[in-house]
């Protein structure tokens, strides 16, 4: 067995341990799936009254925002699940088995790419069932739900970093949500960037979670010509810049992440 196929091999066995892990553990299910059920009926009934959205419903404004948060929260349990296994010593045993090094940062990414992808599905079931349609193509539909997934696995190398620099998971605990909780709501996620009050909506307009939810608001048709345009590049050009962000991402994360990898299973 050639070094790519051996490391391929051991990529999904890693993530196969993962996903069994994540199954296993209904704390982290919980945060990934059941928390963004949640939002949706949150902001659906109780919010959504209260929300007007020029030319289009709140609904199906909405849950482009809700599939962009449930993303960034499930990738978290990429970075929490790897503090885990550093505080527990699992990288002491992995070290002595006769396996390809990358494969526990490929597995773990391949694996929260899994649960991503269950948690949309279930989003989008829960979507359609408080009123969410889908306006645009089959073919731009499945584009936007990949453009999610991508994002998805970008940002799972993007927190596997920041656990490894960290290495512990009230650590990363703390600074995952310090970070992703303004990130979500300075934002176009939940509400028009244009009613904030200047400062705030030039932030939210240069936020890149404002840039991802535009995107997939384009690509399923969530969009209102009601609605005062922005002037934001990011948010005017939403879907090119997605990728470009994605392909920043993995260009700088994946080699960062595997450096401390390495760092870490030298030690």
């Amino acid at each position: 067995m050639n070094a790519i196929t051996m490391s391929i091999a051991d990529g999904w066995t890693i993530a196969k341990r993962d996903a069994l892990k994540i199954r296993r553990s209904p704390d982290m299910l919980g945060g990934a799936i059941i928390l963004p059920v949640m939002l949706v009926l949150l902001f659906s009934y109780v919010f959504g009254s209260a929300i007007e959205i020029p030319g289009m419903s709140y609904k199906e404004f909405l849950l482009p925002g809700i599939f962009v948060q449930a993303v960034i929260i499930s990738a978290q349990l990429t970075g929490y699940t790897l503090t885990l296994d550093l505080q527990k010593g699992i990288f002491d045993r992995f070290r002595s088995l006769p396996m390809a090094p990358s494969a526990v940062l490929t597995g773990q990414t391949i694996s929260d790419l899994l649960l991503n992808l269950a948690s949309l599905v279930i989003m989008a079931l829960m979507g359609l069932i408080v009123g969410w349609r889908v306006h645009s193509s089959p073919g731009e539909a499945v584009l936007g739900f990949g453009l999610l997934l991508l994002f998805a696995y970008a940002f799972s190398w993007f927190t596997a970093t920041v656990a490894l620099a960290l290495r512990t998971p009230e650590s990363f605990g703390s600074i995952a949500n310090t970070v992703s909780l303004p990130l979500v709501f300075v934002s176009n996620a939940f509400l028009d960037a244009s009613r904030l009050p200047t400062p705030l909506r030039v932030v939210a307009e240069w936020n890149p979670v404002s840039t991802f939810t535009q995107a997939a608001r384009e690509l399923f048709g969530n969009t209102s010509t009601a609605m005062k345009p922005s002037d934001a590049w990011p948010i005017q050009h939403a879907v090119p810049v997605s990728l470009l962000w994605i392909a920043v991402m993995l260009i700088v994360f994946i080699p960062l992440a595997t450096r401390l990898y390495k760092k870490t299973f030298s030690t």
